[in-house]
């Protein structure tokens, strides 16, 4: 499972940011602290970590101070902080930052802000588990109970893009722009015609939910 740092004080923030990785099939390691985060750092026990969270206004060591035990132990950076005034922007995507976020935000960004930076660093998951089937990402390959299962191009990246931002909604309009591109001018019908051929091909009746009035959402809650 792939391991996130969450380095933020706030812990209601803390909290559903974990609680929202979790469910999405990250593991998570929550610091409250600046000083904590910089011991954990320099244990040198931190090599399955694939990514960081950092608030930037943290007690003890603030997170722009962080950025070089971060980068010494090789572990790419998204800040997540109110601080919205360009100056602070600039100085953390300067600082070696892979993404800037600011507060408040939407769990779905950040997920899809993550998987763009763990692609990009080559720390992206292999393989995807939702219950008998394996998604195999290296090889573009679906499997079911170890047999190979036939997905049309757009059907595998519409279970993609499910699969890997396990038990979050997402609406019709948004699976469009993001599997079949801004400029395509189809119904959203095309998103429910799909959705019906994963269900039948995967048997995912239960585990692909319909939600009344947005979209659709993978549930994998085991």
């Amino acid at each position: 499972m792939t391991k996130i740092l969450v380095i933020e004080d706030d812990n209601a923030i803390s909290e559903l940011i974990c609680m929202n990785l979790g469910a999405a099939g990250y593991e998570t390691i929550p610091i409250m602290d600046g000083l904590a985060a910089e011991a954990l750092l320099q244990d040198g026990k931190n090599k399955e970590i694939a990514l960081a969270l950092v608030d930037v206004m943290l007690p003890g060591k603030d997170g722009f101070a962080l950025m070089e035990d971060l980068q010494r132990e090789g572990i790419p950076v998204i800040y997540l902080t109110a601080k919205d005034d360009v100056l602070s922007k600039v100085h953390g995507l300067k600082a070696g930052a892979e993404d800037y976020i600011v507060k408040p935000f939407e769990v779905l960004e950040l997920l899809v802000r993550m998987e763009k930076v763990l692609k990009r660093t080559g720390r992206s998951r292999q393989k995807i588990q939702i219950r008998d089937v394996m998604i195999d990402l290296k090889e573009h390959s679906v499997s079911k109970d170890g047999v190979k299962v036939s997905l049309k191009p757009l059907e595998y990246e519409l279970l993609v893009t499910l699969a890997g931002s396990k038990n979050v909604a997402f609406t019709r309009e948004e699976l469009l722009n993001r599997i079949w591109g801004c400029d395509y001018m189809g119904e959203t019908r095309t998103v429910d015609v799909h959705i019906g051929q994963l269900r039948k091909k995967l048997d995912f009746y239960d585990v692909i939910r319909t939600i009344s009035k947005t979209g659709y959402r993978l549930e994998d809650l085991e």
